[in-house]
């Protein structure tokens, strides 16, 4: 695109007067279309063979990243993430880029007193790109049924965390129960987030 905007640049430069205002933008409006189009022609879709060999890859990167996490080894579960990643835990106040996230449960893991988490239902999904799949699983915890769900990004030969959000379910049946448990803390939460 940009040899093609020198082009008409120069074009426009060299013949000022036989182009008038509607014509250049005319002319530079189907030059950005073209090159649109060019981009857009070399994404790669992932076919349904690639789906199916990276949604297992990605299954046991999951895996491994939990228990990586289980097995309190805090360098090997923190390699999973990328280096601009970000985790959202189970309180409203948990909003981390790695580097907090890893300082946060840095106790956690020197301890040995880390999370086991085991999926006991996972769905991956993919756009129209190669290199970035999302995914949400329901997980056996100490919390019971929590749901982790994340962005993946495929870097340097491998799936890595882009984004993880961990969250507790809650049973319909009980979440007025749950909401009044909370609600003073997080009436308070609210008052400060606006």
């Amino acid at each position: 695109m940009l040899f093609r905007s020198y082009i008409f640049f120069i074009f426009l430069n060299q013949n000022p007067n036989t182009l008038n205002k509607v014509t250049a933008v005319l002319i530079f409006s189907l030059i950005v279309v073209s090159s649109c189009k060019d981009k857009a022609a070399k994404v790669n879709i992932p076919d349904d063979t690639y789906k199916a060999t990276q949604t297992k890859a990605i299954a046991t990167m999951l895996d491994s990243f939990n228990i990586a996490a289980a097995n309190a080894d805090a360098d090997r579960y923190f390699n999973y993430f990328t280096s601009d990643a970000i985790f959202i835990g189970t309180d409203a106040t948990e909003h981390w880029d790695k580097d907090s996230f890893r300082k946060w449960s840095a106790p956690f893991f020197e301890k040995k007193r880390t999370w086991k988490f085991t999926a006991l239902q996972r769905h991956i999904y993919f756009g129209n790109h190669t290199d970035i799949a999302w995914f949400d699983e329901l997980l056996n915890t100490s919390m019971k049924i929590c749901r982790g769900s994340g962005v993946l990004v495929f870097h340097k030969n491998q799936w890595k965390v882009q984004q993880y959000v961990l969250s507790t379910t809650v049973p319909n049946e009980v979440v007025d129960t749950v909401v009044a448990i909370k609600a003073a803390r997080e009436d308070e939460l609210i008052k400060t987030l606006k």
